[in-house]
């Protein structure tokens, strides 16, 4: 029996776990490239403090996340072998992951909401910060 023939007709596909050496250095310089340029955005952000504008704190932020997100992907898919195996087994397992972070983020957005509903008394008086910006602006 060969290395290439399998007896079981399930089995439609066999990792090639072949480079070795080369294939670790690979996989080591890209996640390091991937941390130094994480590094140097949030490095970037310290740095600047609040001399930068609203929008290009959220637009380095998101491409930290981004940057973490492709990370964690290879990662996942080297380490834990995930690249190798079927695509209806990597369904499995990003599907519902993917819904409890939708999920997670459903009930952050949902808790923020309650929480500004309740402090406005469901919208019949204005919000604590509405309320200390209008007696700061009458007082001057």
């Amino acid at each position: 029996m060969s290395s290439q023939h399998y007896e079981n007709p399930e089995i439609t596909f066999h990792p090639d776990h072949s480079g070795g050496t080369k294939k670790i250095w690979k996989i080591f310089w890209v996640l390091s490239l991937l941390t130094i340029v994480e590094l140097a955005l949030g490095y970037f952000l310290y740095a600047k403090g609040t001399d930068i504008s609203y929008a290009a704190v959220m637009a380095t932020k998101i491409t930290i996340g981004v940057l973490t997100i492709a990370k964690a992907y290879y990662i996942v898919s080297v380490f834990m072998h995930l690249g190798d195996e079927v695509r209806n087994f990597i369904m499995t397992i990003i599907v519902p992951l993917a819904l409890f972070v939708w999920f997670i983020i459903a009930f952050l957005a949902d808790g923020n909401s309650w929480k500004n509903l309740r402090n406005t008394n469901a919208g019949s008086k204005t919000s604590t910060e509405q309320v200390e910006k209008s007696s700061t602006e009458n007082d001057h």
